[in-house]
C-alpha cells in the first residue's frame, strides 16, 4: 500500500494540537467541525519493538531464512513484510530443519519448547518479551511453594500455552466468567491469580473479584502482570471514546491488545468502534453522519498504518489539525537477546553461518 506523506509530515513537524478532546471545534456557523482524536500512547511497546528488531537483525546478521516458531508478533502487516525479506513462519519447531536458527516469538514458549529445539539441534534467539518472562518467573515461584495458580487469559493464546508449560500441574486457565466455577484447588489458602500481559485492565479485575468471591484468601501477583504498554493504551482510548461517533483501532484480529481496545472504546461510550489491519478496509457506512473520528491501534502496529488511516480520512473531509490526546510518555526500552547481543558484539558488519 501507498502512503502520502501529509500526516507523517504533520507528525515529524509536531503540527498537531496536543489539548484534551473537549477543545471547541464548532464553525461559525454553529455546525460540529469534522476532526479527529488520535491516542497516545499507540502502537510499537518496547516488547514488540525488540521483537521485530530482533528478527531484522537476525536477517542481516546470519542472513536468510531465519525461521520463526509462531508469527513473531500479532500483525499481518510485520508477519508478510518479514516474509518476503526471507523469514519462514512455522507452527512448531519440528518443521525447522535440524541444527537451523529459529526464533521463539514474543509471546513466549513453554520449556518444553526449548527441549525439542535442542533435541533438534536448532540454534534458537528467544525473543520472548521480558513482562513476559517476568509472569514465567511467577509461576516457577508459586508453583515451587506449592500454590494452585489461577492464570487468566484467553483459551488458545500463545502466550497462555507458554506461560502455563511453566508449571502445567500448578496452573489453572480462568477465560470466561463460567470458569471460575470449575476451579479446583488444593488449599484455599494457597492459590494466586496471574494474568495474560494484554488483556483489558477492567474485565481482569472483574475475574478476579469472581474468584476472590470463591476463595477470599487469593493473593495477587508481586506487580501488575498487565504490560504497560496494554494499560496505557487503554487509558488513553477511554480518555477520547466519550468524544468520539467511532473510534477505528488499527491491529490484527489475532491482536488479543488490539481486540481489547475495541471493546474499551465501546464501554467508554465510543458509538461505534472497528478493528482494521489497513485504511483500505474502512467500510464508508461507518463513516455515515460522523463528525468525530478516534484512532489508535494496537502494540503490534506498526505507525506507518496509522498514517495510512490518517490520510484516508483527510481524504474524505477530515482534513484539519488531528488532536493527540497524549496520556502518557513511554521511554522503556530493552536490550536485545543476549544470544544475539553475543554475535552482534563479536562481529557487528559480517554475516554469519548458522550452520
Amino acid at each position: 500500500m501507498s502512503t502520502s506523506p501529509q500526516a507523517a509530515d504533520r507528525l515529524a513537524q509536531g503540527d498537531l494540537d496536543q489539548g484534551t478532546p473537549d477543545q471547541d471545534t464548532t464553525t461559525p456557523e454553529g455546525d460540529r467541525a469534522k476532526r479527529v482524536l488520535l491516542a497516545k500512547p499507540r502502537g510499537y511497546c518496547a516488547g514488540v519493538d525488540r521483537a521485530v528488531i530482533t528478527v531484522e537483525k537476525a536477517l542481516e546478521t546470519y542472513g536468510p531464512p531465519v525461521y520463526v516458531r509462531k508469527e513473531i508478533v500479532h500483525n499481518k502487516h510485520v508477519v508478510e513484510t518479514l516474509q518476503e525479506r526471507g523469514v519462514i513462519f512455522v507452527e512448531e519447531t519440528d518443521e525447522v530443519p535440524e541444527g537451523a536458527l529459529v526464533v521463539f516469538s514474543a509471546h513466549g514458549v513453554a520449556p518444553v519448547v526449548h527441549e525439542e529445539a535442542k533435541a533438534r539441534n536448532l540454534r534458537t534467539i528467544d525473543a520472548t518479551c521480558p513482562l513476559v518472562t517476568k509472569v514465567h518467573k511467577e509461576v516457577n515461584r508459586f508453583a515451587r511453594d506449592d500454590y494452585d495458580i489461577l492464570l487468566i487469559g484467553h483459551e488458545g493464546h500463545e502466550e497462555v500455552e507458554g506461560t502455563a508449560g511453566e508449571a502445567p500441574d500448578r496452573v489453572q486457565l480462568v477465560d470466561k466468567p463460567e470458569d471460575v466455577d470449575k476451579v479446583h484447588v488444593r488449599d484455599p489458602n494457597k492459590v494466586v491469580w496471574l494474568s495474560q500481559t494484554t488483556l483489558s485492565v477492567d474485565e481482569t479485575m472483574e475475574r478476579v473479584d469472581q474468584i476472590k468471591g470463591r476463595f477470599p484468601d487469593l493473593q495477587a501477583p508481586p506487580s501488575d502482570d498487565i504490560c504497560y504498554a496494554t494499560s496505557n493504551r487503554q487509558v488513553a482510548v477511554k480518555a477520547m471514546a466519550a468524544e468520539c461517533e467511532l473510534v477505528l483501532v488499527v491491529g490484527s484480529q489475532n491482536s488479543s491488545n488490539s481486540k481489547r481496545l475495541v471493546e474499551v472504546a465501546l464501554q467508554a461510550g465510543a458509538r461505534d468502534s472497528h478493528l482494521i489491519d489497513y485504511a483500505d478496509q474502512i467500510d464508508e457506512s461507518w463513516l455515515e453522519g460522523v463528525t468525530t473520528v478516534g484512532v489508535t491501534s494496537g502494540a503490534s502496529v506498526p505507525d506507518v498504518l496509522v498514517m495510512q488511516v490518517l490520510d484516508h480520512l483527510s481524504q474524505r473531509g477530515w482534513d484539519g489539525e488531528v488532536e493527540e490526546v497524549t496520556t502518557a510518555n513511554e521511554k522503556i526500552q530493552f536490550s536485545l537477546p543476549k544470544e544475539l547481543r553475543k554475535d552482534l558484539k563479536e562481529n557487528p558488519d559480517a554475516p554469519k553461518g548458522v550452520r
